[in-house]
């Protein structure tokens, strides 16, 4: 599975079809059994305790075991139809050992005695004793306290999964009517929701227990024209988010009105879903762009994705040592430009952050997989580089004794490592509107949505496009645009923000399916920021031939 597919699969109106046959996703079940299965924290510390004496016993210097149970469903629906319902289960412990200086890991599916966990633990320290014998370097590990017994559950108002299927099929199909009565010729619409029971317990004297919830409704509209038989599409504007049902109660007092309907803390699929059937009708008549400079306003819907391939992988340690390449190439923002404390990354206006405990956000855990504490921290201060995306075995590089706390895995059978916390722009300081921004733009485009993208193996030279684009001349909003996309390189792009919107236009875009590693790993992120304006970006147009 590649990155970003799953946001193709919404489109192609395939994804329910695909989904069981995914080896993370686990074993089907029934609804019900969702709700069933749990296993109690003391079995779960018996367990636990059982892998840590036995690799103890076989000399690991170092232990931690993480039991997991993954709980997927995907609701897939096209027009008046359901395609497919998904529900999945996935149960293991995964053990990972330090030995004679190297790491090892072994994991068991559907652990059940200690006799079980003990000997994934010996497995594990016996592949590491065997790796270490081509060890160059012994695992340097930044210190961690132990926490004792800790918990930590995701803030969810109403759980997803205790909702009837009935009434998200509901929602769907009355979704899609409406796109079809708004002019939509085709629509697909799915709800993913994703529970993530995890324990993990240490050497260092942590137990900790953790429930983490995320959702995501998602959906496609096609307007074809008739005579010429040309078609555009318009997909959601919604988030994933690490919330429960109720981030599909939007609350009408968070409602921000516009061009396109904004939610700050929900999620209105209807009222979504209607102005996308009618965009999608209005692109079909829509003026193609001029290619030339323009000065672009980005919405948060857009601009999410423009961080998470420009900053967030860049930023990501591994990928700047050259350790991982996958997916996303290596990077630009080398040690030495981070170690000049003077690298020049983006204008004055550009200050980017991780964050692993934002509430509602995809990453938002109490503790990260290797028991560190979660916590926010800059990467760009003022336009200057001054961090990166570090875990335990990392930090020393940058002289640091304290992991990052960004370490993850999408399974209790996947080895943890380095991933990709929130990262997000921060909002301007000075109080400053949408409507304010936009009114001394002599020549602009104001982009809704994120589209297709293509960016170098260093993060550096990209090319974005969106879902909606209008035409901004003299401060004013003049109409739509169509077949726009920019190109730019990461610091001449980020040079060129002027502006940011204040905390009041804040919201969170993300990934639910981010892919890296090999074995590939799937991971969520949220990245946030408020409407911001980057002046002088070059703007092709993509339909019209070079």
């Amino acid at each position: 599975m590649k990155r970003r597919d799953f946001i193709q699969l919404s489109g192609l109106g395939m994804g329910g079809m695909m989904l069981s046959n995914i080896p993370m996703m686990g074993r089907p079940v029934s609804a019900e059994a969702l709700l069933d299965g749990a296993v109690d924290v003391a079995t779960k510390k018996r367990l636990a305790d059982a892998a840590l004496n036995a690799a103890k016993a076989k000399g690991a210097t170092y232990t931690d075991v993480r039991i997991g149970r993954y709980l997927n469903q995907f609701v897939v629906t096209r027009e008046n139809k359901v395609q497919n319902i998904v529900n999945t289960e996935s149960y293991g412990v995964g053990v990972r050992v330090i030995a004679n200086g190297c790491w090892g890991f072994a994991a068991v599916v559907d652990a059940k005695s200690e006799a079980d966990t003990a000997r994934a633990a010996e497995q594990a320290v016996a592949i590491a004793k065997a790796n270490a014998k081509l060890m160059t370097n012994p695992v340097v590990l930044a210190p961690q306290k132990g926490y004792g017994e800790v918990s930590w559950k995701a803030p969810i108002q109403k759980n997803a999964f205790e909702v009837p299927i009935k009434e998200k099929v509901d929602l769907l199909l009355n979704v899609n009517d409406a796109a079809m009565k708004n002019g939509a010729n085709y629509v697909n619409s799915v709800m993913f929701l994703v529970n993530e029971q995890k324990y993990f317990a240490s050497s260092d004297g942590s137990y900790i227990d953790q429930d983490i919830h995320r959702i995501w409704p998602t959906f496609n509209v096609t307007a074809i024209d008739p005579k010429s038989g040309k078609f555009e599409t318009r997909q959601t504007l919604s988030a994933p988010m690490g919330m429960g049902y109720e981030y599909l109660q939007a609350n009408p007092a968070d409602k921000v009105t516009g061009i396109t309907t904004r939610y700050n803390k929900g999620y209105d699929m209807l009222e979504d879903i209607i102005s996308a059937s009618k965009q999608a009708k209005e692109k079909l008549t829509a003026k193609s762009v001029e290619a030339g400079k323009y000065d672009l306003i980005l919405d948060p819907s857009h601009l999410w994705l423009t961080i998470h391939e420009s900053v967030g992988h860049p930023l990501e340690l591994d990928r700047v040592l050259g350790y991982e390449a996958n997916f996303a190439g290596t990077s630009f923002a080398t040690l030495d430009k981070w170690q000049s404390k003077n690298f020049n990354y983006g204008s004055k206006e550009v200050n980017l952050f991780a964050d692993k405990t934002q509430v509602g956000s995809l990453g938002a855990v109490g503790w990260d997989d290797e028991g560190v504490k979660t916590k926010r921290w800059d990467l760009v201060k003022e336009g200057t580089l001054v961090n990166y995306q570090a875990i335990r075995d990392q930090v020393h590089i940058l002289g640091e004794n304290e992991s990052h706390g960004c370490c993850y895995a999408d399974s209790w059978s996947s080895v943890q490592f380095q991933r990709m916390a929130n990262v997000s722009l921060a909002a301007g300081k000075t109080p400053l509107s949408v409507e304010e921004m936009i009114k001394d733009v002599k020549k602009g485009i104001y982009i809704i949505g994120d589209g297709s993208f293509s960016i170098d193996q260093q993060r550096y030279n990209f090319q974005f496009g969106g879902q909606l684009f209008y035409e901004i001349k003299d401060g004013k909003i003049v109409g739509m645009l169509k077949d726009v996309a920019y190109q730019s390189n990461t610091q001449e792009f980020w040079n060129s923000c002027v502006k940011v919107c204040d905390e009041r236009d804040y919201r969170l875009g993300g990934s639910f399916f981010d892919g890296k590693g090999q074995p590939m790993q799937s991971s969520a992120v949220s990245h946030g920021s408020s409407t911001a304006r980057f002046n002088g970006v070059n703007v092709i147009n993509t339909a019209r031939k070079i």
